[in-house]
């Protein structure tokens, strides 16, 4: 299988043309989003293209194809315009043996690691809108891969826009 994993869009619709654009050229078999879709937020800058309805109308053409978690942004309401399931605090994937955790960030992340978390795993999780890539040690010794793909329509910490490409097991994180 393979994944393209986005976060953040926070309602940008030029931005979520940019991330469906990068799951069909990569050929993706599913667009996993990491929460935080339409609503900008109290804390937040509004996005350049800040178009929730367009953005609707395009992900729900790819409804289908999509899995999503609910960001800390994110409400009932928007499950009622959105086709596809939103409000699930993580999901997991297993593919070609490596498992993943995919949540939003801001109840699991680097510094929250679920008990449930095997040692060795990947932990996909946005919310903060920085990019990165790095090891974490969680406080019981548990070691895990934590990939953020940081926000496309408003990075932080001089990150660039980018999303997360799982193929074969292996996930990297790749610029638009």
């Amino acid at each position: 299988m393979r994944y393209i994993v986005a976060s953040d869009i926070h309602g940008d619709s030029y931005w979520a043309e940019r991330v469906i654009n990068a799951f069909v050229e990569n050929k993706a078999d599913r667009l996993l989003l990491l929460g935080d879709i339409l609503y900008h937020g109290p804390r937040n800058d509004l996005p350049s293209h800040y178009e929730p309805q367009k953005v609707i109308e395009l992900l729900n053409q790819y409804s289908d194809k999509i899995l999503a978690v609910r960001g800390n942004c994110d409400a009932e309401v928007d499950q009622m315009v959105l086709k596809f399931p939103i409000m699930a605090d993580y999901l997991y994937l297993v593919d070609e043996g490596s498992v993943f955790l995919a949540t939003h960030g801001h109840k699991y992340g680097p510094d929250t690691v679920p008990d449930f978390l095997p040692s060795g795993a990947v932990l996909l999780a946005g919310h903060t809108h920085i990019a990165g890539d790095t090891v974490i040690t969680a406080s019981d010794g548990r070691s895990f891969r934590y990939l953020n793909p940081g926000s496309p329509s408003i990075p932080k910490m001089d990150t660039l826009p980018s999303y997360i490409l799982i193929e074969n097991g292996s996930a990297k994180l790749v610029q638009f």
